[in-house]
């Protein structure tokens, strides 16, 4: 069994900053890839940003600058500390990990529940 459970959504002001956590937990030998992905009301869910288990990033051109993603691999943990926080950053934030439970599987996809962020304005 594996779980992904995301913390730290909330509400805070235009400008502000907010820092998500995500931890992966159970049958796990690696995780190549840590991720988070967001979906605003109405629209489909978009990436943010990700990070490899060697620590190359991607994010998407809308966070560049305000958020970064890091993780800590000892603790099967991603981060995502977001400033600069604006409106049209509301949305749930989903932690997405792409798990190997045995060295001899291919990697699977795992999804939080997701954490609320919302940007007033």
């Amino acid at each position: 069994q594996v779980q992904v459970v995301e913390s730290g959504g909330g509400l805070v002001q235009a400008g502000g900053s907010l820092r998500l956590s995500c931890a992966a937990s159970g049958s796990i030998f690696s995780i190549p890839a840590m991720g988070w992905y967001r979906q605003a009301p109405g629209k489909q869910r978009e990436l943010v940003a990700t990070v490899t288990r060697g620590g190359t990033t991607n994010s998407a051109d809308s966070v560049k600058g305000r958020f970064t993603i890091s993780r800590d691999n000892a603790k099967n943990t991603v981060y995502l500390q977001m400033n600069s926080l604006k409106p049209e950053d509301t949305a749930v934030y989903y932690c997405n990990a792409e798990i190997k439970p045995t060295a001899f599987v291919p990697p699977r996809s795992y999804w939080g529940q997701g954490t609320q962020v919302t940007v007033s304005s």
